[in-house]
């Protein structure tokens, strides 16, 4: 088959330059959606009368077999074309003869690989969003088998305030619904079709780009040719929320990480999902999680990479953006990946609930209460906390628990002090007395956890 633009050339392309341009080893990842594309703009020409109908049968009996080729695995793309709209065509004029040609009429290889890029983006951000739910589902089934223990909450790595697990699993379900969310305002995004751009001042013949969009279900058609062809905002939304989205699971996986070491000792991993030592035979390392947080910067660096490559690029068309697709597969296939290992890892995991619920026990981190108890005797925010910090001190200085206080060395420190006051000295009463919306309160945590539930079809 002649190159698609071979007519104004009387040389052939230097073979080193050829295979430094080609991208069908990237690119043939969206072969499904270019015949998918191929076969609406088909439609269409026959539709607008620009090709016949008997032209347009033969032609879509010809794309038809290729796509049943693709979704069965068996099509075998042909290195010596440069990218995947020359595979098909080629293919295409194997099967159906010259009448073949007439497929790339009102079209340039420009607003082609933006509709391919844009139905890739769609199919795959959908899948990616059903993989979000499938981890949320996942992370909810400790939250109910442990709805009851409490754990330390940390800030800065240090115990802070007792917390329910089930509340602090269920942060990582809100995190990663504003993932979903940004996915999917991301894919409203990329739902503009520009077909019909052409190569970047649109067409003479009488196409009708509104067609093509309901064939191909999309909500609109781009405004402007120029910007059709040459912007890849899309992509670079869909790799940012891809980026926050790897950010989350390793804050995640950090966590679990954590958790499961000795020194914590919080959970239990699966051993189906750890590995061992080659010389240290005790070792069982957390090696799936520890992949996932270093994928993470990858996912970061083809952001990085996308926004460089468009920096300062003129408008309209420059091969600079072939370069785009690579870390746009990259990083969907990556964070998939991830949220599929991370879900079924979760589903095996065990708390330690003696050592849990032992750590959780540390009065210090009731002292927090104790300042709010002062706050409602009527003591100045600042004074509460500079009254109970002298009580920490003390307590540290003489190796000594705060229940085991006397009233009376309570009342050396304010006279504002009850019996009461070591009614708040245990973790239990300290979740209980959380009052406001959002807290760890366990009639809050339990409502939360039943409202997720329902939203997951739990």
């Amino acid at each position: 088959m002649e190159k698609m633009w071979g007519g104004r050339f009387t040389k052939p392309m230097d073979p080193k330059a050829f295979e430094f341009s080609s991208s069908i080893g990237v690119d043939q990842k969206l072969a499904r959606y270019d015949v998918e594309g191929s076969i609406a703009h088909v439609k269409m020409l026959a539709k607008t009368n620009i090709i016949s109908r008997d032209e347009s049968d033969r032609i879509l009996k010809g794309l038809k077999e290729i796509l049943a080729l693709i979704t069965s695995g068996r099509f075998k793309p042909d290195t010596k074309y440069e990218d995947i709209h020359t595979n098909v065509q080629a293919l295409l004029e194997k099967k159906v003869g010259k009448v073949a040609k007439m497929l790339h009429t009102a079209r340039s290889r420009n607003d082609q690989i933006a509709l391919d890029t844009r139905l890739y983006v769609r199919g795959e951000i959908k899948n990616i969003i059903s993989s979000i739910t499938g981890l949320q589902r996942a992370i909810l089934d400790p939250g109910k088998r442990y709805s009851q223990v409490i754990i330390p909450g940390y800030t800065h790595l240090q115990p802070g305030q007792p917390v329910l697990l089930c509340h602090h699993l269920l942060a990582y379900v809100e995190m990663l619904e504003r993932d979903n969310w940004r996915l999917i305002q991301a894919s409203q995004r990329a739902d503009e079709m520009p077909l019909g751009a052409g190569a970047l001042a649109g067409t003479t013949l009488p196409i009708d780009r509104e067609y093509v969009a309901k064939l191909l279900k999309f909500s609109k058609v781009s405004a402007n040719s120029i910007d059709a062809v040459s912007e890849r905002d899309f992509i670079i939304e869909t790799l940012s929320s891809l980026a926050i989205l790897a950010m989350h699971l390793s804050r995640i996986c950090e966590d679990l990480i954590l958790w499961s070491t000795q020194e914590f000792g919080f959970i239990t991993i699966d051993e189906s999902f750890c590995t061992g030592s080659s010389l240290m035979p005790q070792k069982k390392n957390p090696d799936i999680l520890e992949l996932i947080r270093g994928k993470t910067g990858k996912v970061y660096g083809n952001l990085i990479s996308v926004l460089v490559m468009m920096k300062s690029l003129p408008l309209a068309y420059n091969r600079d953006l072939q370069e785009d697709k690579e870390p746009l597969f990259n990083s969907i296939e990556t964070v998939a990946s991830s949220l599929e290992v991370l879900a079924r890892l979760f589903k095996g995991i065990k708390v330690n609930l003696k050592k849990v619920m032992e750590e959780a026990k540390d009065e210090l981190m009731m002292t927090t209460d104790l300042v709010e108890y002062l706050i409602k005797k009527k003591v100045a925010s600042s004074q509460a906390q500079l009254i109970v910090g002298k009580i920490v001190r003390y307590c540290l200085d003489k190796k000594r628990k705060l229940s085991e206080l006397s009233l009376k060395e309570m009342k050396s420190f304010s006279n504002r002090f009850e019996s009461d006051i070591f009614e708040l000295f245990s973790p239990q009463a300290s979740i209980k007395a959380k009052r406001s919306s959002g807290s760890t309160n366990p009639v809050q945590v339990k409502a939360a956890l039943a409202r997720w539930q329902r939203k997951l079809k739990r």
